[in-house]
């Protein structure tokens, strides 16, 4: 195959760098080793930042994040939900951070308005009695796989290539540039190269092993940050601690739940990570100080995501810059080849965009970027990766024969056959874990328990599976569930997992197959 443009890795920063030069008139093809957002694209709080936590701790990633706000609202809004933000002290708090944070937004050009404490119990009764200072700010709810896939789509459109399952092997160089790539489909075994003019890495927590197939070292460092989702949505707005960035100090609703977190862990490898019990705890007995219930509610998941840092030689994980690396590899005598790694969800489409201008300066390509302006387009195949309706509200499928087969998330059989065709269409494989990546089955309370059953059954009547293969694929879906579900086996969460236990073992006997 041959392109004028590479990229490598699926996340939402190589699915903007795919539509950003596909709408400068460049041809793309963007390849994934697995499938969309399977990096920290997909392991996020799904927070859109003002920029407000960022004031103190890097004023450039703050400025950044301002700015890249109003842009998405403006051009992506359909994958975003305006809720503002509180960034709320409590007692024990350091008072000189609650007195310096107003002047700090200030300087860097980011909108906050004091609230007096009274009033924002009143906008979110949940809140701590202890709360001693709040301050309202810009912050949002933003779907990451609604924003890869709208990407990929529109790309897609106008000429792109996607191919999923796609593992980049080795890199053939000579006379100081990449002569192609040779790549693997991982479903079939098939081997082939694509030759391109330009190769970039966008491959986030994997950009160090990448480079290093091209003689290139980058000194990645390995952050993991956990996450805690709720069952039902406790607060409208986004909570943040005001203070200094550190553990279980924020909570975005999304949809019809709530996502608590983070942490940062330094860790050796960025595959096959989990969330553990002692960072549930933690995370837990942060966030109950800002909001109690939070001691109390169900969880129905845990998960966990790699931040893709780049060492300045500093221990400290929170002290590194949450600003992107971006690595044009002339000065490391391999002219064709970009890294584009960092940064956080909140600038993707500006770390997209400077990518791009390297990219369209090395292809004498004069016009300039292009989302800015344009909006991006919502496609039917995206809808579905939008949270659940609540359980009360009305809503039904079009007609009887068409039954939902996730009643957690109300995902109807029309939606999933949309989906598994945008998934064939784009030379990928339907299966649950790839319709799970694109919709919010198996999200919901209980984790796969029922719609794993319903969307398998539907996958061979269809013929899309047929054999072993639809076993193994239950079994791998049901694992990647069970490490979410481990690390909080407490009450209702416990007597769920069980349920299901109970159904996938006791009656199918699915772990002796």
């Amino acid at each position: 195959m041959e392109t004028d443009v590479l990229i490598i890795g699926g996340g939402v920063t190589g699915t903007g760098i795919a539509r950003d030069l596909t709408l400068r008139g460049l041809d793309v093809i963007l390849i994934e080793t697995s499938d969309l957002n399977a990096g920290a694209s997909g392991g996020n709080h799904g927070l859109l930042h003002s920029g407000a936590r960022y004031v103190c701790s890097d004023p450039e990633a703050a400025v950044e994040c301002a700015t890249e706000l109003e842009i998405l609202k403006k051009n992506a809004g359909h994958c975003i939900e305006e809720t503002g933000g509180l960034f709320v002290a409590v007692k024990g708090d350091k008072e000189n951070y609650i007195t310096d944070f107003p002047d700090m937004c200030k300087k860097s050009g980011i909108p906050s308005k004091k609230i007096d404490p009274k009033e924002a119990r009143e906008m979110e009764p949940s809140l701590s009695d202890e709360t001693i200072a709040v301050y309202k700010v810009n912050d949002a709810s933003i779907n990451p796989f609604k924003l890869s896939i709208e990407n990929i789509n529109d790309a897609v459109s106008r000429g792109s290539c996607y191919l999923s399952h796609t593992r980049i092997e080795t890199f053939k160089i000579e006379n100081k540039a990449i002569v192609y790539a040779r790549v693997r489909n991982q479903i079939s075994g098939e081997i082939y190269k694509i030759k391109a003019k330009t190769y970039v890495n966008a491959t986030g927590a994997w950009a160090g092993s990448i480079a290093a197939m091209a003689g290139i070292h980058i000194s990645m460092v390995f952050s993991k940050g956990s996450l805690l989702v709720t069952s039902k949505r406790i607060t409208k707005r986004v909570i943040s601690r005001l203070r200094k960035p550190t553990d279980g100090d924020i909570l975005v609703p999304g949809g019809v739940v709530s996502i608590l977190g983070t942490t940062s862990v330094r860790i050796k490898s960025p595959d096959n990570i989990y969330p553990t019990v002692k960072e549930v705890d933690y995370i837990i007995s942060e966030g109950e100080k800002l909001i109690p219930e939070l001691k109390t509610c169900r969880y129905i998941r845990a998960y966990a995501g790699v931040r893709p840092l780049v060492s300045m030689g500093k221990g400290d994980d929170r002290d590194v810059s949450r600003g992107f690396t971006l690595l044009d590899h002339e000065k490391d005598q391999v002219h064709n080849f970009i890294t584009i790694t960092g940064g956080k969800l909140s600038t993707y489409r500006l770390m997209a965009e400077k990518t791009s201008d390297i990219v369209c300066k090395k292809h004498r390509v004069s016009v300039e970027c292009r989302t800015k302006t344009i909006p991006l387009p919502s496609t039917h195949s995206g809808e579905w990766s939008e949270p659940g309706v609540l359980v009360n509200d009305p809503f039904k499928s079009d007609a009887l024969e068409d039954p939902f087969l996730c009643e957690c998330e109300m995902v109807p059989a029309s939606a999933i056959n949309t989906v598994i065709d945008s998934i064939k269409n784009n030379g990928g494989k339907p299966d649950l874990s790839s319709i799970a990546l694109r919709t919010r089955v198996g999200k919901g309370p209980c984790q796969g328990a029922f719609c794993s059953i319903r969307i398998l059954s539907h996958l061979h009547d269809r013929g899309e599976i047929i054999g072993q293969t639809g076993i193994n694929d239950l079994k791998y879906f049901l694992n990647e569930r069970w490490k979410g579900e481990q690390s909080l086996l407490w009450g209702q969460a416990l007597v769920q997992s069980s349920l299901k236990e109970m159904i996938h073992c006791g009656l199918f006997g699915l772990e002796l197959v």
